[in-house]
């Protein structure tokens, strides 16, 4: 299997459907992967290759991704056949009556699902180091460093080449800040363009979406639209696209008027090596024909964020209260770790009309940044405020106050102030792999359209990897797997 990753996850569909080998080599090919590599990424958890082997002896569904082996994130995406911890001693080995619809679609797509990634406690924070996995989660392209959260097991997993995509979760740039510290693509679709149902109607105040991690920008297209439209009972509903995904992938976009900040949208300076890897960006959307001028939204982004880590906080405060019920047992010390505890002491501040309040701030928040954006076509910034965080630096058992953890100067907030904009504005935001540090780690660059403009933002995502492909950029090998 020395070609397996040569090809993207598309490209061994391709070679299923020719006979030029069989989804259970695939298989075998990427389990040999992880086993191997698990040592030192810690990524993986719930590795059930039985399972996955009962699966494809049964018959996979003739879909556009058949044969493919494929690592479904440890929060979210619950399937009968695939347990999860989601990052959390007090719900480990959580196991789900049915499938959620997202997985119903991947399967039926043809993906040979095997196990799950690693996720932060409760799918909280950028970086993947929760307790229940006995150690940190690492980024293959330096050991050092994180490879993101929330998705961080992901990112790593399909940097490394265990997979050529992943399924992640994005609800304040978990899926994008991993394809920033993994040189991935992670694109966020519009709010309610993937199903949530049965198990969540919304997933905080409606700012938590899936998404998915990949090598190429077509993979990410032909995982969205198996999956993309709503399910039964939906609260929302995304603005219908006109085409496909892959269909925007087929032309260009339109030349596009983009908005350039290289500061945070509050102003505030960041690190030279994310401002170089947005005007480095900036020259060659440029040199494509887009117009680009210096501009960034008015809106208090750290206002909303104040707002956001309210009602992340409640988020965490209900999923522990939900669980403890059904265990009729109060909440024991080992149970979670402490920046859980410190959201559960924040939530316990705010009253019923606080929560309120603050979503009605988050949707005031969408609608300046609507405003913005009647006026610009996109909004590029890097997708992180500095290059990947060391280890240890965002893990749980460090941090008990939860707005600290968010908004203080050495907290979240200072680290990624761009990406969680979006998830409360519901608009479909991308980071692309365009650029490198001297030091060798991946600087995201982030793009973020209209509400609803899911297939303009993918074509510029296509256009920009024509242009500069990264494809065969890879961790260092010493990192990956040696046959």
């Amino acid at each position: 299997m020395n070609e397996y990753e040569a090809h993207d996850a598309v490209g061994l569909a391709a070679l299923v459907a020719a006979g030029d080998v069989t989804p259970g080599e695939l298989l075998d090919a990427a389990l040999a992967r992880a086993e191997a590599l698990q040592p030192k990424l810690n990524a993986f958890t719930h590795l059930v290759p039985d399972t996955a082997r009962r699966l494809i002896a049964e018959g996979l569904p003739e879909g556009p991704l058949r044969g493919v082996p494929f690592l479904l994130k440890d929060l979210g995406c619950e399937a009968a056949d695939f347990p999860a911890d989601n990052g959390s001693r007090l719900l480990k080995n959580t196991r789900y009556p049915v499938d959620s619809e997202l997985y119903a679609r991947l399967r039926a797509a043809g993906l040979v699902a095997f196990g799950r990634t690693t996720a932060p406690e409760g799918g909280v924070g950028v970086a993947t180091e929760a307790a229940v996995y006995g150690g940190p989660t690492r980024n293959p392209w330096d050991l050092s460093r994180t490879p993101g959260g929330s998705s961080g097991g992901a990112g790593a997993a399909v940097a490394a080449g265990v997979v050529p995509a992943a399924h992640g979760s994005d609800g304040g740039g978990s899926v994008r800040i991993p394809a920033s510290c993994c040189g991935l693509f992670g694109f966020k679709p519009t709010r309610a363009r993937l199903p949530d149902g049965p198990y969540a109607g919304e997933g905080w105040a409606g700012m938590a979406i899936d998404g998915y991690l990949t090598r190429s920008v077509r993979d990410t297209a032909a995982l969205l639209d198996a999956t993309a439209g709503p399910d039964l009972g939906a609260p929302y509903w995304a603005p219908p696209l006109r085409e496909s995904y892959a269909a925007a992938l087929s032309r260009p976009p339109r030349r596009l008027k983009v908005a350039l900040a290289a500061t945070t949208l509050d102003g505030d300076p960041i690190h030279p090596d994310c401002v170089a890897a947005a005007e480095d960006a900036a020259r060659l959307l440029a040199d494509l024909g887009h117009t680009v001028d210096l501009a960034r939204p008015t809106a208090d982004t750290r206002e909303m964020m104040r707002q956001w880590t309210r009602i992340v906080a409640c988020g965490t405060a209900l999923w522990v209260r939900e669980k403890l019920a059904k265990l009729g047992r109060p909440l024991a010390e080992d149970d979670i770790e402490p920046t859980a505890r410190g959201a559960i002491a924040l939530a316990a501040t705010v009253s019923g009309p606080d929560y309120l309040a603050a979503v009605e701030a988050i949707h005031d928040y969408g609608r300046a940044m609507a405003g913005f954006f009647a006026e610009w076509d996109v909004l590029l910034t890097p997708t992180l405020g500095e290059p990947p965080a060391a280890v240890g630096r965002f893990a749980h058992a460090r941090w008990s106050d939860f707005e600290a953890f968010r908004l203080g100067p050495e907290g979240v907030y200072p680290y990624s102030p761009f990406t969680a904009a979006f998830n409360a504005t519901g608009q479909p935001a991308a980071s692309v792999p365009l650029f490198w540090n001297a030091a060798g780690s991946p600087i995201g660059v982030h793009l973020a359209a209209p509400f609803g403009e899911d297939e303009t933002l993918m074509a510029l995502c296509g256009e920009l990897e024509q242009a500069r492909p990264w494809f065969d950029r890879r961790p260092p090998a010493e990192n990956r797997f040696a046959a």
